[in-house]
């Protein structure tokens, strides 16, 4: 009977940029994505537990290839912690507001909700149009 040994890196793991473009993308599989940069499942010396995961970028948020039907009864829920302060919005009215809000609640969703999850969510910026203000840190693009 062998036993693995989990790997271990050594010294400081190295964090990168991504640029993630979500022009004509479906919710899930781009969230699918960015969830997994953010862990740094992607990079070969993946530790669980472990800080490895990349800042991600992602531009054209509102250009998401959603279904008519899912806009319309897809609801977000926020409530203020007020008797009767529960509101609620639908997909479409969010993604006409504020479509950040879409990619950052469907990513949350995969993340470990724990201390380290609410640490790695952090690195991810999302911009509704092309133009971000990350170009000083030279985002790699990818597909």
């Amino acid at each position: 009977m062998t036993v693995e040994k989990t790997y271990v890196i050594k010294g400081t793991p190295e964090s990168n940029w991504l640029l993630v473009d979500a022009r004509n993308q479906k919710l899930g599989r781009l969230a699918t994505q960015i969830a997994s940069y953010l862990l740094g499942k992607h990079k070969p010396t993946y530790t669980p537990g472990v800080d490895m995961g990349d800042f991600v970028v992602v531009i054209n948020a509102k250009d998401l290839d959603i279904d008519q039907k899912r806009l319309d009864t897809k609801m977000y829920h926020h409530h203020s912690h007020y008797p009767g302060g529960l509101k609620s919005v639908t997909m479409r009215r969010q993604m006409e507001t504020y479509p950040d809000r879409v990619i950052r609640a469907a990513v949350w969703g995969m993340m470990p909700h724990t201390k380290q999850g609410r640490q790695l969510i952090k690195r991810l910026r999302i911009y509704s149009g092309a133009e971000h203000p990350h170009e000083a840190q030279k985002p790699e693009a990818v597909a």
